[in-house]
């Protein structure tokens, strides 16, 4: 009998000191449920549309982070709206920055299509450099197309 109860009190002992690893997991499991992943299209070279998205990005970021919840933004862009992020021709290169300070501890991520850069390249006859926020992709059309498919909401200014 001492013998089944003294097995009995170590097995109550060690469910115990489970409890807090399992809370501590069903929160972490919680506040992963609510991320939000949004991408975001600029495929123009307008500074207008350029700085709706960057509003559409710092909005979102706010509004989650108000509720305690995570954000992932992905901005790509394409075609003439890769002059959002040349070095030399981007209207928006100090929000770009300031916005890539700002979202932490939230992601974004910048995203330039190098099939347009390439293209660019070639028809200026020169190298392009991109802002040191900016991550290539090989397409900006398929990465959109790929985030999609992962469940991410495709916002277009």
């Amino acid at each position: 009998m001492r013998r089944w109860l003294r097995h009995a009190a170590v097995a109550f002992i060690a469910l115990i000191s489970l409890i807090p690893a399992a809370s501590a997991e069903n929160a972490k499991a919680h506040r992963s449920a609510r991320l939000h992943r949004m991408v975001i299209q600029v495929d123009q070279n307008d500074p207008t549309v350029m700085n709706l998205a960057l509003n559409n990005a710092t909005n979102v970021i706010e509004y989650y982070r108000a509720k305690d919840e995570d954000i992932d933004v992905d901005v790509v862009a394409y075609g003439p709206g890769l002059h959002m992020f040349r070095a030399d021709t981007s209207p928006v290169q100090e929000r770009i920055k300031n916005l890539k300070n700002y979202a932490f501890p939230s992601r974004i991520q910048f995203s330039a299509c190098n099939v347009t850069k390439a293209g660019m390249e070639k028809k200026e006859g020169h190298p392009i450099d991109v802002l040191s926020e900016v991550v290539m992709v090989p397409s900006g059309v398929v990465r959109l197309m790929e985030l999609q498919e992962k469940g991410w909401s495709y916002i277009r200014p």
